[in-house]
């Protein structure tokens, strides 16, 4: 009875990270640089804050738009991070991680048809949202562009069924992001059309030589930003997200939401009220060891020889394979795994424009990294 079944849910795959990831695991002795899972630990302020919720029995149904204390720690915190104001009574949901954050805004403001410009390469999880919509996803090459959606790029692939543009960033898979001029320039160029920004800036809190703007600083009446606390506090497990945006579209995302899942869970709401007011900035230290790691790996890939674009943000490098090895972005990861025990997920996963790269997360110990370089420099070597 397959043939029954929603042809929308049937066209999508499992992501190209997690069949990587899956392929690999439990293979003795592999290093992995597929997910990206903060290897730091919950903060302990923030865990005891969740015990404390068990214990005092706060283990029902909230508001179905988030504990209104929650909501304000949320407003405050973009307020004193981004400077983006938002009233926590109305224009905040708490969600049950990112990935629901970005399915209920999708599914509201798109309709069949409706297109989605989104850079590529690009995180494999907004494809299946889009087209479980009816709507149809849209790839722009920003590969001669340092992996940047600009405004010059979205010119050109503005058409009249545009109905949304979603800017990750930073970006994963690349780890750039964009800068405040090139936010203006798309705020100019979206200003009154009927196109929404949806900006995904979960990975806010993890970027190094700048500091993070938010578009919806410069265009907030079409702007859903999109945050929550998994990579900004490693509370990956505890799946907070939030959705900001303006009172008018968020009542309908809430309806959206309640229909979905009712309420994020009580207890981590709890947790993550204590990571957004006691632990406000709790990033910086792993902020501090992840750049470490950062300028690390971009060191060996230098002396290896492979080519990358430093990242600006995030915990990814996305890097070239190299052409003397006469292999596809899947079979350079396969052999890789095979053969040296260390696995990548293949830039394929992002797209047809990652095609010819590899994503490597270093969200993992200096350990791992030195082995894991050791071993991808020793495969470089021996089939160059």
């Amino acid at each position: 009875m397959e043939h029954l079944l929603n042809p929308h849910v049937q066209e999508i795959e499992i992501s190209g990270i997690r069949k990587f990831s899956n392929m690999v695991a439990g293979i003795e002795d592999m290093v992995s640089f597929t997910i990206g899972q903060p290897d730091f630990k919950t903060p302990e302020h923030v865990k005891q804050a969740g015990i404390r919720a068990i214990e005092e029995n706060r283990t029902t149904y909230t508001h179905n738009a988030g504990d209104l204390a929650l909501r304000k720690a949320a407003a405050q915190f973009v307020k004193t991070k981004y400077n983006l104001s938002y009233k926590p009574e109305t224009e905040v949901i708490v969600t049950i991680g990112a990935s629901e954050a970005i399915d209920i805004t999708l599914r509201t403001v798109l309709t069949p048809g409706s297109e989605v410009i989104l850079p590529g390469p690009v995180y494999p999880g907004y494809e299946p949202a889009i087209r479980l919509c009816g709507a149809v996803p849209v790839h722009v090459d920003t590969r001669a562009n340092r992996f940047k959606l600009t405004a010059d790029l979205i010119r050109q692939a503005i058409t009249a069924n545009t109905k949304c543009i979603i800017l990750p960033y930073p970006s994963n898979p690349t780890g750039v992001t964009l800068e405040k001029a090139e936010l203006q320039e798309i705020a100019d160029l979206i200003r009154g059309r009927d196109i929404f920004i949806l900006a995904d800036e979960i990975y806010s809190e993890l970027t190094y030589n700048l500091q993070h703007a938010s578009i919806a600083s410069f265009l907030p009446e079409q702007t859903i930003v999109i945050n929550g606390v998994s990579k900004s506090h490693s509370m990956t497990g505890w799946r907070i997200g939030f959705v900001f945006a303006p009172e008018w579209l968020t009542k309908h995302v809430l309806k959206v939401h309640q229909y979905n899942v009712s309420c994020a869970p009580s207890i981590s709401q709890m947790a993550a009220l204590e990571a957004l007011t006691a632990g406000i900035d709790d990033a910086h230290a792993m902020k501090k060891e992840y750049e470490k790691r950062r300028d690390y790996v971009c060191k060996r890939l230098d002396e290896i020889g492979i080519g990358y674009v430093k990242p600006d943000g995030a915990f990814y490098v996305f890097a070239k394979v190299p052409e003397a090895l006469k292999r596809s972005s899947f079979d350079f990861a396969v052999d890789l795994a095979k053969q040296q025990k260390v696995a990548v997920v293949p830039g394929s996963a992002f797209s047809k424009y990652g095609e010819g790269w590899f994503r490597m997360s270093y969200a993992c110990s200096m350990d791992q990294l030195e082995k894991g370089l050791a071993r991808m420099e020793k495969f470089v070597t021996n089939l160059s």
